[in-house]
């Protein structure tokens, strides 16, 4: 991640299971970034293109009504993810921007392969096409109890008066699958993976981010 990648620009994602505080510390990031002087872009998958949200919609708070089955499941994520590269990722790295994601390709091995069941190979081959030539430079995997973090997104629903969205209303068996296959998939490959405490204070957590990306991000 040095000097040999030219102008390209950095690519970080966030990664985890659910309530471990990847939204706060990728927009935390950012802010540090963005004080920096660095060009900083923020995403989420799925969306962050108007054909990624409107498949959000469907993945996420099912407004089909209708059941959508595991294959399609794991071909609506990819398309999202591939909308996301072409439009979004791909040229902001070009530019020399950083991109900072909330969720990419190791979420769908991870929920759809681990939790799901699917293929792993077949799950990486599908997100490999899908992303091309955007692979993260680094992934930060926030671990956490899932005890703790489904108290989290409980009390992050009240407060919103929200309801808990399809992928959260999955039992919690399915959901320590996903957790395990997070940690698989940080054996495989750790060159890019990290993985921090998400059960810490969210301040020492940015902290140690920081001092992270610090350490393995800046020429």
């Amino acid at each position: 991640m040095g000097s040999e990648r030219g102008n390209r620009g950095r690519f970080i994602t966030f990664e985890g299971p659910e309530g471990g505080g990847k939204t706060t510390q990728a927009k935390r990031l950012i802010e540090r970034l963005d004080a920096e002087g660095i060009e900083v872009l923020y995403t989420r998958e799925p969306g962050g293109t108007p054909t990624g949200e409107a498949i959000r919609d469907i993945l996420q708070h099912n407004i089909t009504q209708e059941d959508i089955s595991p294959s399609a499941e794991v071909l609506l994520f990819a398309a999202s993810r591939a909308q996301l590269v072409t439009h979004v990722i791909l040229p902001a790295l070009e530019r020399g921007a950083w991109v900072v994601c909330d969720r990419f390709a190791d979420s769908t091995t991870a929920y759809q392969g681990y939790g799901r069941g699917f293929d792993i190979e077949q799950m990486i081959a599908i997100n490999s096409f899908a992303i091309a030539a955007a692979t993260p430079d680094l992934t930060l995997l926030l671990d956490v109890d899932l005890e703790e973090g489904f108290r989290r997104i409980t009390e992050r629903h009240k407060a919103k008066d929200s309801p808990l969205d399809r992928i959260e209303l999955e039992a919690r068996s399915f959901h320590e699958r996903v957790r395990q296959g997070y940690l698989e998939l940080a054996k495989r490959w750790p060159e890019r993976f990290r993985i921090l405490d998400g059960m810490r204070d969210a301040d020492i957590l940015a902290d140690e981010i920081w001092e992270l990306i610090q350490r393995e991000c800046r020429d």
